[in-house]
C-alpha cells in the first residue's frame, strides 16, 4: 500500500470519529453543585481565619480552588439572597421577597427564566435539595395534602427534594417532588400561622415539655421536643427528626448525582447547617467545645466532606464545579437556649467584620466563597469584589446559554474573575440589609436611614444587640484600612459620599 492512499484511510477513520464519537474533540461540560449554607459567617470557616473550629474539608475546596475575600450574598436574610440567586434580580426590585412565612405561595412564578431552567435548556438534569423558603403553591399558599404547585419543578428543576421553609417553622416535614414524603392519607397536615390548631401542645403553654428552651419567639407547635414558629397537626409519619437533616439531605444529593453522572448535573444543594434550631447528629454533638452552633458547624464540614468523597467515588470531581457560598452572614442566639452563646469561647463568627445576619455592615452579606474545579481552576486567593447575584450569567456564558430580553435583569458575566483568571471585581456591590448600602473600591457607602440602630433580642433578662447599620447621617467607611467599619468618614469625603449616593440611586431606579 502506497503512502498516500495510508494517509486517505487513516483520514477517514479520523473523519469518523468526528462523526460517531463527537466528545473526541468537544469540551464536556461541567457537572455544577452548588453548596448554599445557611448563616455561615465569614469568620465560621477555618480557611477565612476562625481557627477554633476546623473545617478541614471545606479548607481543601479553598486550597485546591479560588478562595474569595471579597464576596457577598445580596441580602443579609435568608429568602431574599435565594430569590436573587435563582433569578439573577435584586430582591428589592419586587415585594413580597422579605422574609417568607412557613406557608407563603410561590414567590418565584412558573415561566420565570431561572438558573435552574437555564441549565436545563444546556441539557443539565436539575435537582432542588435542602432549604426552600421561597414560599410554594398559589397565592393562598400550598394544599398540603395534596399536590404541591407551583414550586421548583415549575421553574426549572428536574427533581426536588426540601424542606418548605426553615427548620424552625412549620409544617416540620419535607416535599419530594411536589408532595409531601411519606405522608399518611389518613393523617393529613393541617397548618396556620394565623392561630392554634389541633391539640398538639405549644412551648408557649407547655415549656416543660420542650428540649430546647426559646430566647424570643419559636414558642408555638412542639416538634420533637423543639418549639416552631406557627401551628400544625397531623402528618405523623411525615416529620422530619432534626437530628438526621444534614444526612438526609447530603443523601438526596449524592443519589441525585449518581442517577445522573451519565450527562451533565446541577445540585442546588442549600444545607440547613448552620440556621436554628441547632441539633446536631450525635456524631458531632458536644465535638467542637462551642456549643451547637459549633457542633453544626462541625457537620456541615462533613456534608462537604461526603459530597466531594461521592464525586469521586463515580469519577466526577475533576469535572465538577463546585461552589460553596453561604445565604448571608452569621448570628449566635437566633431564638433558642442551645448553648451557642455561653460555649462561643474565642471563636469569632463574624472574623474582623462588623455586624450580622440582618444588618448592612459588612457581616451581614461578607460571607465565604469558594469556586473549586479541578480541570479549569488553579489554586489562588482572589480579593475581587464577586457578589451572588452574577452567578446566573457566569454559569450562563460557562454553558453558552442566551439570556432572553428581560431575563436575569441585575446579572452579570463575570465568569472570568470566579474562574480565577481575572482579578477584576465589579464596579460596585450592592447589600441589602434593612435598607441598601453599597461598596465602590474600597469605598463602603450606607445612606442615612432613621430606621432603628439595633433589634434587641431578649435574653436571660437582657439584650443580645443586633446592629442593623442604620444612622441618621451618612456613613463612609475605607475598607482598605478599617475593614470592621469603625470610623465613619463622610464629613472628610463629601464628594466621594455624593458619587455613591448618586451611583446607588441609579442602580435602585433602573428599569
Amino acid at each position: 500500500m502506497n503512502s498516500p492512499l495510508k494517509v486517505s484511510i487513516a483520514f477517514f477513520f479520523v473523519l469518523l470519529l468526528g462523526v460517531f464519537h463527537p466528545t473526541v474533540t468537544a469540551e464536556v461540560p461541567p457537572n455544577i453543585v452548588l453548596i448554599y449554607t445557611d448563616d455561615v459567617g465569614y469568620g465560621d470557616v477555618s480557611c477565612y481565619g476562625g481557627r477554633e473550629i476546623p473545617t478541614p474539608h471545606i479548607d481543601s475546596l479553598a486550597d485546591n480552588g479560588v478562595r474569595f475575600t471579597n464576596a457577598h450574598s445580596t441580602s443579609a436574610t435568608c429568602t431574599p439572597s435565594r430569590y436573587a440567586l435563582l433569578t439573577g434580580e435584586y430582591p428589592w426590585r419586587q415585594q413580597g421577597t422579605g422574609i417568607a412565612p412557613g406557608n407563603a405561595g410561590a414567590i418565584i412564578k412558573p415561566g420565570r427564566f431561572t438558573i435552574a431552567s437555564m441549565l436545563q435548556k444546556a441539557g443539565y438534569k436539575t435537582a432542588a435539595i435542602g432549604k426552600w423558603h421561597l414560599g410554594l403553591g398559589g397565592p393562598q399558599g400550598p394544599d398540603w395534602n395534596g399536590a404541591i404547585q407551583p414550586g421548583p419543578h415549575e421553574i426549572g428543576f428536574d427533581y426536588n427534594f426540601i424542606m418548605p421553609a426553615t427548620a424552625d417553622r412549620v409544617p416540620c416535614v419535607y416535599v419530594e417532588n411536589n408532595r409531601i414524603a411519606n405522608l399518611d392519607p389518613n393523617d393529613p397536615i393541617t397548618v396556620s400561622y394565623r392561630e392554634k390548631i389541633g391539640d398538639w401542645p405549644a412551648g408557649r403553654e407547655h415549656p416543660e415539655l420542650l428540649r430546647m428552651h426559646t430566647t424570643h419567639g419559636h414558642d408555638n407547635t412542639i416538634i420533637n421536643g423543639i418549639g416552631r414558629i406557627g401551628f400544625m397537626t397531623g402528618g405523623k409519619t411525615a416529620l422530619w427528626t432534626d437530628e438526621t437533616i444534614a444526612e438526609t439531605l447530603t443523601d438526596k444529593a449524592i443519589a441525585f448525582m449518581k442517577a445522573s453522572q451519565s450527562g451533565p448535573f446541577f445540585v442546588y444543594l442549600a444545607t440547613h447547617d448552620v440556621h436554628v434550631p441547632r441539633v446536631p447528629h450525635p456524631q458531632f454533638a458536644g465535638k467542637s467545645g462551642h456549643g451547637a452552633r459549633g457542633d453544626v458547624i462541625l457537620q456541615l464540614d462533613d456534608t462537604v466532606r461526603r459530597v466531594v468523597d461521592a464525586l469521586r467515588e463515580i469519577g466526577q470531581l475533576d469535572n465538577t464545579l463546585i461552589i460553596f457560598s453561604s445565604d448571608n452572614g452569621p448570628i449566635v442566639d437566633d431564638g433558642y437556649l442551645d448553648g451557642s452563646m455561653e460555649n462561643i469561647g474565642k471563636h469569632q463568627p463574624t472574623g474582623p467584620l462588623r455586624g450580622s445576619k440582618y444588618s448592612k455592615f459588612e457581616a451581614g452579606t461578607r460571607v465565604p466563597f469558594i469556586v473549586h474545579w479541578p480541570n479549569r481552576v488553579k489554586p489562588n486567593v482572589s480579593d475581587a469584589a464577586v457578589s451572588q447575584i452574577d452567578l446566573f450569567a457566569s454559569l450562563a456564558a460557562l454553558v453558552a446559554q442566551p439570556i432572553p430580553s428581560g431575563g436575569a435583569p441585575d446579572s452579570g458575566d463575570t465568569l472570568a474573575t470566579l474562574l480565577g483568571e481575572s482579578k477584576e471585581g465589579r464596579k460596585f456591590v450592592i447589600e441589602d440589609g434593612h435598607g441598601l448600602a453599597m461598596i465602590s473600591g474600597n469605598w463602603k457607602f450606607i445612606p442615612p436611614n432613621d430606621g432603628a440602630r439595633t433589634i434587641a433580642h431578649p435574653r436571660m433578662g437582657g439584650d443580645v444587640p443586633i446592629e442593623t447599620g442604620n444612622a441618621p447621617e451618612p456613613q463612609l467607611y475605607d475598607l482598605s484600612i478599617d475593614l470592621g467599619e469603625r470610623r465613619n468618614v463622610a464629613a472628610e469625603h463629601p464628594a466621594v459620599v455624593k458619587e455613591l449616593a448618586e451611583l446607588l440611586e441609579s442602580v435602585r431606579n433602573k428599569k
